[in-house]
């Protein structure tokens, strides 16, 4: 079987018990590491965790799913993601190919960005559509969130828009961030 599951938020504890179960008895467990970053390094999760992770690259996720699911069908595979599994559309994909491929799988559900961002204070029914702002290249300069911006305003909705990674407030450039536009 597949197991999606949510890492939430903050740290290696964020885990829900359910999902740290699983966790320790997959033969496989996968740390997606190109969606999100979460606050703590691979090394502290696998101590806390007590198993070995492996790392699930952009790549690795989009074009070779095949290794991941390799034989999750006679045995328990296990695909961490930070926040929710859902937040993502390559998640999903993974599980459509799992599902062609006649592999059972099950979702673990945890906290994310979508639903955490209420703390700051305003309505989550009053945001408009999510937008994700990629890192430029020279070559590649996507600009079709700014409409969606621009819509969410004229209709009086907030816009939560999830920074690519190098795009972060952090002065580390390998960490993504959310901004907010109201």
């Amino acid at each position: 079987m597949l197991y999606l599951i949510g890492l939430g938020l903050g740290d290696a504890k964020d885990i829900t018990v359910k999902g740290l179960e699983v966790v320790r008895r997959c033969s496989r467990v996968y740390l997606e590491a190109y969606t999100s970053v979460l606050t703590v390094g691979k090394e502290v999760l696998e101590e806390f965790y007590g198993r070995k992770l492996i790392l699930a690259d952009r790549e690795e996720v989009e074009q070779e799913a095949d290794n991941i699911l390799k034989d999750a069908d006679i045995s328990d595979v296990a695909f961490l993601v930070v926040g929710d599994p859902f937040g993502a559309t390559t998640h999903s994909d993974l599980i459509l190919r799992a599902t062609k491929l006649g592999i059972s799988y099950r979702v673990i559900h945890n906290a994310s960005i979508m639903n955490a961002v209420g703390c700051c204070g305003l309505q989550l029914y009053k945001f408009g559509e999510t937008v994700s702002i990629v890192f430029w290249t020279d070559t590649w300069r996507p600009e079709s969130f700014f409409d969606k911006v621009k819509k969410n305003r004229q209709n009086g909705m907030h816009t939560l828009c999830l920074l690519g990674k190098g795009l972060g407030v952090s002065s580390e450039s390998r960490y993504g961030g959310v901004v907010l536009f109201s």
